[in-house]
C-alpha cells in the first residue's frame, strides 16, 4: 500500500506499521474524535472493541496466531478490518457464508477503507458454482430437460442477465433459489472447467475474479475456498496465498467443519449423473456417430442408480438425509459389486473418450472426470485408511460416500509453520473456557495466544431465561407435543414474535404441527412459519413483515440470523444440542478421545452442546435496546451437573423459576414503549 492520506490518525503507515506503531494507530482510530467517529455521527468507542483491535494489532505486529471471541455486540468486524488495513499488509478475509463475503466487501470494508482513507484495492473470490461458466451457458439448453418448464424459465432469466452482469456473480440474480437445479448446469467444476482451452476464456468470470484477486491489498473468500485450495491447489489461491501476511477468519467456530469437508473425499450418485449427463450432451453434440454415447451415459447412470440402492438398503424413501455408518452397508452383499460396477462404468466411458479425445477440450475433460470416478470407486472399495472415519450419506435423491480426516490439527499445523505471518480467527462462539479449547484443539492451535471479550450488552436487565423444571424429558414421547403447547402460550401473550430452533429435523415436523394446532384451537391469529415449506431466505422475510409470526426451524437457523428489534422477542430450543451419539464422526472422536484416557461426555458432549448453545441463544438480544426472553424445554439444564456449566456458557441473562414469571416478562414485553414502566 502506498501512504495514507490525510485524515488518518496520527503517524499514518508509510507501507506497514510495526514497532508498536500499529498499536497506536489503532487506538486512535477507535477513538471518540478519530476517523471512524468523524465518518460516521452513529459512531460511539466501545472499550470491548478496542480491546479485541489491539490484540489483533499486536497478533499482526509479532506475526503470531490469535484467537478471540467476541460477545455479540462487540464490533467484532471493525475490530479485525481497522488494524488489517493500517498495517499495510496483504491481506486475506475468510468468513463462513457467502451472504457475509457479501456484506464485507459490498459495505464494511468500503466504510472501514473510506474512513480511513486508505488507497485500498479490494477484491471477492467465491467458488466455481458462485460465477457463471459462458461455455456451459452455451451447452444448457442441450442439458436441459425440456418437459421441466420451470428449470426452462430460470435458465432463461439466466441468459437475459448474463448480457448485462459485469462479475458473473449469481448472487446479483434476486430470487434465484440457490437450490436450483439450473445452478451446476451453468456453473463449472474443477472437473469439467476447460481453463485456457475453453472458447470462452477470456471473458470467463471464474478467471477473471482470480485476476482481480492477485492485483487486489485485500481479498475476501470463504472457508471453504481456503480449504479447497489446501486441499487441491487448484482455486487461484495458490498464487495468491504466498503474498499474504495477514489471514483472518470470521466465524472460525465453522472453520473446523468445513475443512473437515474439503480434506477427505466424497464420491456421490449425483457426480456420476451430471458426468453422464455432460459426456452425452458433448458427444451428441459433437462427435454424434463416433462413440455409442447413449450407452456409455447409460451404464454410467445405471451405476449410480445401483450405489444408491446399495447404499439406502431398506431406507427407499428416506427424508432428509441419513448418516450411516460404514459397515452397515459396506459388509452387506451387493455394495461391493455396486462399487466394481460404477468403476466398470467409468473405466468403459473413460475409454470411449479418450477415442475423440483430440477432436475437443471438452472430450480430455470428460476423459479425466471418468477415471478420477473409477479411481474413488477404487479407493472405497479398499480398506479405510488409519486415521480416517468413512461414512454413508442418504438422501431421497442420491448417496454419498465420505471419507474424513478427524479434524484439521495436521493440516492447519503445515499452514502456520510455513511462513511467519498473522493468523486470526475470530467469532462470538469458540469454547467455554479461558483456552477456548473447544476451537484450539482440532484447529491445531494450541499455543496460540487467546482472547475473550463479553458483550457490552445488558443482559441482566433485559434478557431472561426460563427452564422449565416439571418438563417431560426429551427422551420422552411427549416432549414434543409440551414444546408445541409452551410456545403457543408464550407466543399468544407476545403475538407471535417467537423463534423455535429445534435440534432435528424429526422434532421440527412435530412440533411446526402440533403448534398450528394449539394456535387455532386458542383463536390465536399467529402465522406459524416452517423450515422447508419456503427458502430459507424467504421465511425470514416472511418473518420480519407479518406482525403475529412465530419460526419453526432446525439447524441452519441456529447462527447467521439477524432479527433485531421488536420483531423477535422469544427464542425456544427444544432440548440441549447435543451431538448425535450414533453420528460416524461422533463416534470416531469419542474413540480417539477415550483411548487417550480422556473423559469423551465433558470434553466433547458437553463442550460441543455449550457452543451450540451460545450460538443459538445469540438469536435473541442483537442490539443494545433488545429485549427477550430464551427457553430451553429440556430440564437436564437445571437438574444435572453439567446444566452449571451450560447455563455459564449463556450470556448472564437473568433466570426465572416459573412459567408464571415468564409469562409475566412476555406480557411487559408486549406493552408498548410508552406503556412499559421498565
Amino acid at each position: 500500500m502506498t501512504e495514507a492520506a490525510s485524515g488518518l490518525p496520527p503517524h499514518a503507515p508509510t507501507d506497514e506499521a510495526g514497532d508498536g506503531e500499529l498499536l497506536a494507530l489503532v487506538e486512535a482510530s477507535f477513538a471518540d474524535q478519530g476517523p471512524l467517529a468523524r465518518s460516521d455521527p452513529r459512531y460511539r468507542e466501545r472499550p470491548a472493541q478496542t480491546t479485541l483491535a489491539c490484540a489483533i494489532a499486536r497478533a499482526i505486529e509479532e506475526r503470531r496466531p490469535v484467537v478471540a471471541e467476541a460477545g455479540t455486540g462487540v464490533g467484532k468486524t471493525f475490530a479485525y478490518l481497522v488494524p488489517a488495513l493500517l498495517s499495510g499488509q496483504r491481506v486475506l478475509v475468510s468468513t463462513a457464508t457467502k451472504s457475509l463475503q457479501d456484506q464485507l466487501f459490498l459495505r464494511d470494508l468500503p466504510h472501514v477503507r473510506d474512513a480511513l482513507q486508505l488507497p485500498v484495492q479490494l477484491a471477492l473470490l467465491k467458488g466455481r458454482a458462485s460465477y457463471l461458466c459462458l461455455h456451459r451457458l452455451e451447452q444448457a439448453r442441450q442439458a436441459m430437460p425440456q418437459a421441466d418448464r420451470w428449470a426452462l424459465r430460470t435458465l432463461a432469466r439466466i441468459e437475459q442477465w448474463a448480457q448485462a452482469t459485469d462479475s458473473g456473480d449469481l448472487a446479483e440474480l434476486d430470487g434465484l433459489d440457490e437450490r436450483s437445479p439450473v445452478i451446476p448446469i451453468v456453473t463449472s467444476t474443477r472437473e469439467n472447467c476447460l481453463g485456457g482451452d475453453c472458447p470462452s476464456f477470456r471473458q470467463c468470470h471464474v478467471h477473471k475474479a482470480r485476476r482481480e484477486a492477485l492485483a487486489a491489498d485485500v481479498v475476501v473468500v470463504n472457508h471453504h475456498l481456503f480449504f479447497a485450495d489446501v486441499a487441491l491447489r487448484e482455486t487461484g489461491m495458490a498464487e495468491l496465498l504466498p503474498s499474504v501476511e495477514v489471514l483472518i477468519f470470521d466465524e472460525a467456530h465453522q472453520l473446523v467443519e468445513a475443512g473437515v469437508q474439503f480434506l477427505g473425499a466424497a464420491l456421490g450418485s449425483s457426480q456420476v449423473l451430471d458426468f453422464a449427463r455432460d459426456m452425452l450432451a458433448a458427444g451428441l453434440q459433437q462427435a454424434r456417430g463416433l462413440v455409442p454415447w447413449d450407452e456409455l451415459a447409460a451404464g454410467c447412470e445405471r451405476a449410480a442408480r445401483e450405489l444408491r440402492l446399495a447404499c439406502a438398503g431398506p431406507l427407499r424413501e428416506p427424508r432428509g438425509v441419513i448418516k450411516l455408518r460404514w459397515q452397515e452397508r459396506a459388509d452387506v452383499p451387493g455394495f461391493g459389486e455396486a462399487l466394481q460396477a460404477l468403476e466398470a462404468a467409468c473405466t468403459a466411458a473413460a475409454q470411449g473418450l479418450d477415442t475423440v479425445g483430440g477432436l475437443s477440450p471438452d472430450f480430455q475433460r470428460l476423459q479425466a472426470r471418468a477415471q478420477a470416478l473409477a479411481q474413488r470407486a477404487q479407493r472405497f472399495a479398499e480398506p479405510e485408511p488409519v486415521g480416517q472415519v468413512r461414512w454413508i450419506d442418504v438422501g431421497p435423491q442420491q448417496a454419498r460416500l465420505v471419507e474424513s480426516p478427524l479434524d484439521i490439527r495436521d493440516s492447519m499445523r503445515e499452514q502456520l509453520d510455513a511462513v511467519p505471518r498473522a493468523w486470526v480467527f475470530t467469532s462470538a462462539t469458540l469454547g467455554d473456557d479461558e483456552r477456548l479449547r473447544w476451537f484450539t484443539e482440532p484447529a491445531g492451535l494450541d499455543e496460540a495466544r487467546t482472547v475473550r471479550v463479553g458483550s457490552p450488552f445488558d443482559y441482566a436487565r433485559n434478557a431472561r431465561v426460563y427452564v422449565p423444571r416439571a418438563f417431560p424429558k426429551p427422551s420422552e414421547a411427549g416432549h414434543a407435543a409440551a414444546v408445541a403447547a409452551l410456545v403457543a402460550r408464550f407466543a399468544a401473550v407476545l403475538g407471535g414474535r417467537c423463534f423455535v430452533l429445534t435440534t432435528t429435523l424429526r422434532a421440527l415436523q412435530q412440533i411446526g404441527p402440533a403448534l398450528r394446532e394449539h394456535l387455532d384451537a386458542e383463536g390465536a391469529a399467529v402465522d406459524v412459519l416452517v423450515q422447508g415449506s419456503a427458502p430459507k431466505r424467504k421465511l425470514l422475510e416472511q418473518f420480519v413483515e407479518r406482525p403475529r409470526a412465530v419460526l419453526v426451524g432446525s439447524q441452519s437457523f441456529w447462527e447467521g440470523i439477524d432479527v433485531p428489534g421488536d420483531a423477535l422477542q422469544c427464542v425456544v430450543i427444544d432440548k440441549l444440542p447435543f451431538p448425535p451419539p450414533n453420528d460416524p464422526l461422533v463416534e470416531a472422536r469419542i474413540r480417539r478421545l477415550e483411548s487417550e484416557g480422556r473423559n469423551a461426555f465433558n470434553e466433547y458432549f458437553v463442550a460441543e452442546a455449550a457452543v451450540a448453545l451460545k450460538q443459538g441463544a445469540g438469536r435473541l438480544i442483537r442490539s443494545e435496546t433488545d429485549r427477550g426472553l430464551l427457553v430451553v424445554c429440556d430440564p437436564r439444564m437445571a437438574t444435572m451437573g453439567y446444566g452449571r456449566r451450560l447455563m455459564a456458557a449463556l450470556p448472564p441473562m437473568t433466570r426465572l423459576a416459573q412459567e408464571r414469571e415468564a409469562l409475566e416478562w412476555l406480557e411487559a414485553l408486549a406493552q408498548p414503549p410508552e406503556a412499559d414502566a421498565g
